[in-house]
C-alpha cells in the first residue's frame, strides 16, 4: 500500500526497471552550463534555478516553442522523471532569451515569458506586455514523499501538488470526459483515475489565455486534493431517534422489516465492502419498479433505507459524492438531491453539494434498490473560497512536479499549443463521419451482414458496421479466433459488407485467458499480469473464467500483442479495430488499491506511477504497427478510455457503458464538449444509452415504457447526428432504427430524416475534419471557443456548437417540446428549420417538435450541403448547395482529399475558398488550391440565401438562386 501524504488514499504499486516507450521522445535538457550568477544554470534548452527557500531544490525551465514552456521542480536536482509518454515534442535551443536580474530570472520565448523567482523557486507567466497570466502561487508547490509497496517490495516516490492563482474570471475546462454534467469546472473538484465512462486527461485549457498540461500518468485530482471520506469522519452523525453514532439502517424483504441497525457509514462501496451486509441478509436484485416508484421493490426484492441527520462542525459548501448502482435517491434537509439508475456491474458517481450551517442538525434520507448492486455516500469539508477557486494539481505518485504552460490567444490556439506538444490529431477515415450500426452484440456471421443489407434494402444511409466482443469460442478469450459454428467465413462476411460499400471494424481486448496460446506467449516473455489470475478472479462469462491483461509498457509485448492480432485477422480485411476496456477493467468493482497492484508491476514501473496511461500506450501499439503495415490506409480505432496524445493515434474515444436515462444523455453533452477541449476532436457514445433498466429489457414493455424508450431512442439519434462520430450501440432492446420503428411509421421517418440531414451535411462535416489536422481544429465547439468574452456562455453546458456555423440545443428531457436557448452575443443566428433570426446575447424558448432537435446557424456562415447519399463515397463529385445566411461577412473553406490514404500529410488535398461580402451582398468562390488522386476537376454549386423566414430554409430540394458551374477558378456571384 501507499504510506504517508494527508493527500493520499492507498494504492499498491512497486518500482521496475524502466524501459523507455519507443513512441515517446525524451525531453531531457542537456547538462547545466554556469552563468554568472550561481543560482542560475543554463541550459542549451532552458535554464535550471537553484532557489535559496522553497520545496524544490532546483526548478527547470525548458522552451518548447514560442508559447510553450515546461516548469519541473525537483526536491533534489536530479530531474529524474522518465521520458514522457504524452509528450512527443523536444525542447528547442534557439528562439528564447535569458534575463537573470536580482531577484528573478526570465526566459523570453517568442510570445510567452517565464519569470522565476531567485528566492522561492516560484513561477509566473507573462504576456508581451509583462502582464501576468497566471502565477503560482506562493507556497503553493508541494513535495511530499511516499513510500510505496508491491508485491516486489518497497520504493520511494514523491507524491506531487501544484497551485496556480488564476484572475477572477477565468474558466477551466478539458481534463478529458466525465459524467457530472459540468462545463466549466471553476471551483469543482474533478478526480483523473480512468473508469469505464470516465476518462482522464491532465490538461486544462482555459479562457485566460493558457493551457496546463500536467505531466503524470498516476491517479491526480484538480481541485481539492482531499480524499473525501465516509459520513462519519467528518460529520456528527444521528439515526432517526436522535442518538449519536450513525444512521438507522433498515433493510426490507419486499414490504417486510427484515433487519434495523445504526451504520455511521453507508458502505458497500466494492466487493471488499460486501461482507458488511447484516448476518444472515443478503442483497438479491430487485424486481422491476417504475421510475420513482422506490417503495414497490416487489415481494423479493430488497431496499435499504438510511434515515437520520448530519451535524458539520463548519459552515459552508459541503460537498458529496454518491457512488451507486441500482436505484437510489438522496434527500437533504428534505430536498430531493439525488434521483438515479445505474447497472449494477458498473456504478459510478453522482455529485452534489449542500450548504450546511455549523452545529445545527440537518436530515438526510437515503432510499436504495440495490439489484445485487454498490452503493456509497462520501463527504468533503469546505474548502476556503480562495483555495477552491484556485487552479490546483495533485498527483499521487511521481517524481518532480511536471507540467507545462502553453499560452493562447483563444481555446483553439491553446488546444493546438497541447497538440504540438502530444502529437497532431491525425486524420479518421471519411467513412468514420458516416453513421455507425453497432450491438450488444450481433452473435453470427449472418446477424453482421444481414443488417447492413437491410439498411440497404430501406435505403438509409449506412457507412459501418461493428463485430462487438465474443466472436471466439466461450473459453478463449484473447485467442483472436472466430467461433467457426457462427462465423463461419469471416473473410467473406467482411467481403459482403464491402460489397455493400459498408465498412466493418472489429473488438480486440487487451484481455487474455490463460488457457490460450496468446497468453501463454505473453506470460512468457513477462508481458502479462498475474495476480488476477493468482487471485482466483474469474470474469463473467459462462461458469466465469480466470482472466488478465497484457503489459504495454514492456516493448516486446507490445510487439508480439501486435502480431497476435496482424497474424489472427491477416487477410480478412477488417477495416479498423475496437480497443474495449484499456483501462484497463480487470473489474468495475475493485477497489483502488487492489485494482493497482492488478495492474502492475509494470515494464514500465510500478502500477500506480502508469496508472492513467494505459490506454494511450496501447492505442499507439496498434496505431504504429497498423500504419507500418499498411502505411497509406487510415487507421480508425475505437477506444473506451483515453490519455494525453490520444488524438495522435486515429482514435476515437467513446464515452463507455452508460446507461439508457435522460439525466445521461443530458451529461453526455458537456463530457463531449470537454473531450474536444482536451484536444481529442473524434468523439462519440453509444446512442440511445448502452445498459438499461428491466422494464426496457422485457420481451414486451408496458405502453407507458415504450412510449418514453421511443422518445428517448430519438432524442439521443438526434444528439448522435451532430456529435463527431454518428454510432448507434446498446444492449437489448435491439438498436437498428429499423428495430426500433416500424417502417414507415413516423417514428421511423423521423429516424430516417436525421440520418439524411447527417449525409446532407457531408462536405460541411468532412471540412471540419479536415481541419482537426490542417488547422489543430475541434469539431464539437463549447460556445467560448467562438464567443470568448461572453461570460454567460462559459457556463452552458448543454449547448454547443458543431463546428463554427452551426449550434446545437438537445432536448435531454421527457416529454418537452420547447426548451430554452442562450445565442451568444456577438453573432446572429437563424432557426436552420424557419430561417426565424434571433438577435446575440438574446434568450428564447424554442419549439422543439419531437422529430428535430433545435440547430442553428450563424448570420454570415456560408454552409455547404451535398446531394442525398447512401454512404460517404457516394456521388463525391456530386453538386454542392452553399447557403449564406445574410446578416454578416463571412467565409469558409471547403476541403476535400483521397479520404482513406494519408495523402494528405504529404499535400494531396484541396481547398476552395468562399467569402460572403454582406455590404455588397456578393459571394466569392476562390481559385480552388491543391489537389489529390481523383479530384474532380469541376464542381456544380448551387447557391441560397436565407436572412429571414421562409417555408424552405431546410428543403434540400428547394430551387437555387444561383447556379454555377466550377472549375477552379475564381467566381463571383452577385445575390438576386
Amino acid at each position: 500500500m501507499l504510506l504517508k501524504s494527508r493527500h493520499l488514499t492507498s494504492a499498491a504499486v512497486a518500482l521496475v526497471l524502466f524501459a523507455p516507450l519507443g513512441a515517446c521522445a525524451s525531453v531531457m535538457g542537456s547538462a547545466p552550463e554556469a552563468v554568472a550568477d550561481s543560482a542560475v544554470q543554463r541550459l542549451a534548452d532552458g535554464i535550471v534555478v537553484t532557489p535559496r527557500t522553497g520545496e524544490a531544490r532546483a526548478v527547470r525551465l525548458q522552451v518548447f516553442g514560442p508559447r510553450t514552456i515546461r516548469v519541473t521542480a525537483s526536491p533534489d536536482d536530479s530531474f529524474e522523471a522518465p521520458a514522457s509518454l504524452m509528450v512527443t515534442a523536444e525542447p528547442l535551443s534557439e528562439g528564447f532569451e535569458v534575463e537573470t536580474r536580482s531577484d528573478v530570472v526570465l526566459v523570453r520565448a517568442a510570445e510567452v515569458t517565464a519569470e522565476v523567482s531567485l528566492e522561492t523557486g516560484a513561477v509566473r507567466f507573462l504576456d508581451h506586455a509583462g502582464e501576468v497570466i497566471l502565477a503560482e502561487r506562493a507556497g503553493g508547490r508541494e513535495i511530499e514523499p511516499v513510500i510505496v509497496e508491491d508485491q516486489t517490495g518497497s520504493h520511494r516516490f514523491e507524491t506531487v501538488r501544484q497551485v496556480f492563482e488564476p484572475a477572477a474570471d477565468d474558466a477551466f475546462y478539458g481534463l478529458g470526459q466525465h459524467q457530472q454534467g459540468l462545463l466549466n469546472y471553476r471551483g469543482h473538484d474533478v478526480e483523473l483515475a480512468q473508469h469505464n465512462m470516465d476518462v482522464g486527461i491532465p490538461f486544462v485549457a482555459s479562457t485566460g489565455g493558457y493551457g496546463i498540461l500536467w505531466d503524470n500518468n498516476s491517479i491526480t485530482r484538480f481541485g481539492d486534493p482531499r480524499p473525501y471520506g465516509m459520513l462519519d469522519e467528518r460529520l456528527t452523525v444521528r439515526d432517526a431517534t436522535g442518538r449519536f453514532g450513525g444512521l438507522t439502517a433498515s433493510y426490507f424483504q419486499g414490504d417486510e422489516l427484515k433487519v434495523q441497525r445504526q451504520e455511521g457509514q453507508i458502505n458497500y462501496e466494492y466487493i471488499r465492502d460486501q461482507q458488511r451486509w447484516p448476518e444472515g441478509f443478503k442483497a438479491q436484485p430487485a424486481q422491476p419498479v417504475q421510475v420513482g416508484d422506490m417503495g414497490r421493490a416487489g415481494q423479493e426484492g430488497v431496499r435499504v433505507v438510511w434515515e437520520g441527520t448530519i451535524e458539520a462542525f463548519t459552515a459552508g459548501r459541503h460537498k458529496f459524492k454518491l457512488y451507486s448502482s441500482g436505484y437510489a435517491k438522496v434527500w437533504v434537509d428534505g430536498e430531493l438531491k439525488i434521483d438515479r439508475w445505474r447497472q449494477n456491474w458498473n456504478p459510478w458517481f453522482h455529485d452534489f453539494d449542500v450548504e450546511l450551517p455549523a452545529n445545527r442538525q440537518v436530515s438526510i434520507k437515503v432510499e436504495w434498490i440495490p439489484g445485487d448492486g454498490y452503493i456509497a455516500l462520501r463527504h468533503l469539508d469546505p474548502q476556503s473560497e480562495a483555495d477552491q477557486q484556485a487552479l490546483s494539481l495533485w498527483s499521487q505518485v511521481g517524481h518532480d512536479v511536471d507540467y507545462y504552460f502553453v499560452a493562447g490567444d483563444n481555446l483553439d490556439e491553446v488546444v493546438s499549443g497541447y497538440r504540438g506538444l502530444t502529437g497532431k490529431a491525425v486524420m479518421l477515415p471519411r467513412w468514420a463521419y458516416g453513421f455507425w450500426q453497432s450491438r450488444q452484440r450481433y452473435n453470427t456471421q449472418a446477424e453482421v451482414v444481414d443488417t447492413v443489407r437491410r439498411y440497404r434494402e430501406l435505403g438509409l444511409p449506412i457507412d459501418n458496421v461493428v463485430q462487438d466482443w465474443f466472436y471466439w469460442r466461450e473459453n478463449a478469450w484473447g485467442s483472436h479466433e472466430f467461433d467457426p459454428a457462427r462465423f463461419p467465413d469471416p473473410a467473406q462476411m467482411v467481403k459482403d459488407v464491402h460489397d455493400m460499400d459498408a465498412n466493418i471494424i472489429i473488438s480486440v481486448w487487451p484481455k487474455f485467458y490463460p488457457t490460450t496460446d496468446h497468453y501463454k506467449e505473453l506470460a512468457a516473455i513477462g508481458g502479462m499480469y498475474t495476480r488476477n489470475v493468482e487471485a482466483g478472479a474469474r470474469d463473467w462469462v459462462g461458469p466465469g473464467y480466470a482472466n488478465s491483461f497484457y503489459d504495454p509498457y514492456l516493448p516486446a509485448a507490445r510487439d508480439l500483442y501486435w502480431k497476435q492480432i496482424s497474424d489472427s485477422f491477416k487477410g480478412m480485411g477488417f477495416d479498423g479495430w475496437w480497443l474495449d476496456s484499456v483501462e484497463p477493467d480487470m473489474h468495475s468493482n475493485l477497489d483502488i488499491p487492489e485494482r493497482t497492484l492488478r495492474m502492475g508491476p509494470t515494464a514500465a514501473g510500478p502500477g500506480a506511477l502508469v496508472f492513467n496511461s494505459y490506454p494511450l500506450v496501447n492505442a499507439d501499439t496498434v496505431y504504429e504497427r497498423f500504419r507500418a503495415e499498411q502505411p497509406d490506409t487510415r487507421t480508425y480505432i475505437l477506444t473506451r478510455s483515453a490519455w494525453g496524445g490520444l488524438q495522435r493515434t486515429g482514435s476515437t474515444l467513446w464515452s463507455g457503458d452508460v446507461v439508457a436515462r435522460w439525466d445521461d444523455l443530458g451529461e453526455q453533452i458537456s463530457a463531449g464538449v470537454n473531450a474536444g477541449l482536451s484536444g481529442l476532436p473524434n468523439w462519440t457514445h453509444d446512442i440511445g444509452g448502452f445498459s438499461v433498466e428491466a422494464r426496457y429489457s422485457a420481451p414486451q414493455m408496458k405502453p407507458e415504457d415504450k412510449a418514453e424508450w421511443d422518445e428517448l431512442q430519438l432524442r439521443w439519434f438526434q444528439f448522435g447526428a451532430f456529435s463527431p462520430v454518428f454510432r448507434s450501440h446498446g444492449e437489448f432492446p435491439l438498436r437498428e432504427v429499423y428495430n426500433i420503428a416500424r417502417p414507415e411509421s413516423d417514428l421511423y421517418d423521423a429516424f430516417a430524416a436525421q440520418m439524411r440531414l447527417r449525409y446532407r451535411l457531408m462536405p460541411y462535416i468532412y471540412t471540419l475534419a479536415g481541419d482537426t489536422w490542417h488547422k489543430d481544429g475541434t469539431i464539437m465547439r463549447a460556445l467560448p471557443m467562438d464567443f470568448p468574452q461572453d461570460v454567460r456562455a462559459r457556463n452552458i453546458n448543454d449547448q454547443y456548437l458543431f463546428g463554427s456555423a452551426l449550434m446545437v440545443a438537445p432536448v435531454h428531457k421527457y416529454r418537452a417540446r420547447d426548451r430554452s436557448v442562450y445565442f451568444p452575443s456577438g453573432a446572429d443566428w437563424y432557426d436552420f428549420y424557419t430561417g426565424r433570426k434571433f438577435a446575440g446575447g438574446s434568450e428564447a424558448t424554442i419549439t422543439a417538435p419531437l422529430e428535430r432537435i433545435p440547430l442553428f446557424v450563424r448570420a454570415g456562415s456560408i454552409l455547404p450541403t451535398g446531394p442525398q447519399i447512401q454512404h460517404t463515397a457516394e456521388k463525391l463529385d456530386g453538386p454542392v448547395t452553399l447557403t449564406v445566411y445574410a446578416g454578416a461577412d463571412g467565409s469558409f473553406e471547403l476541403y476535400d482529399d483521397a479520404g482513406t490514404t494519408y495523402g494528405y500529410e504529404r499535400g494531396e488535398f484541396s481547398r476552395i475558398p468562399m467569402t460572403w461580402d454582406q455590404a455588397r451582398g456578393v459571394l466569392t468562390i476562390g481559385a480552388r488550391a491543391g489537389s489529390y488522386p481523383g479530384m474532380p476537376a469541376n464542381r456544380t454549386f448551387h447557391i441560397r440565401w436565407i436572412d429571414g423566414p421562409t417555408a424552405t430554409a431546410a428543403d434540400f430540394e428547394a430551387a437555387p438562386a444561383r447556379t454555377v458551374e466550377y472549375a477552379g477558378q475564381t467566381v463571383q456571384v452577385s445575390r438576386p
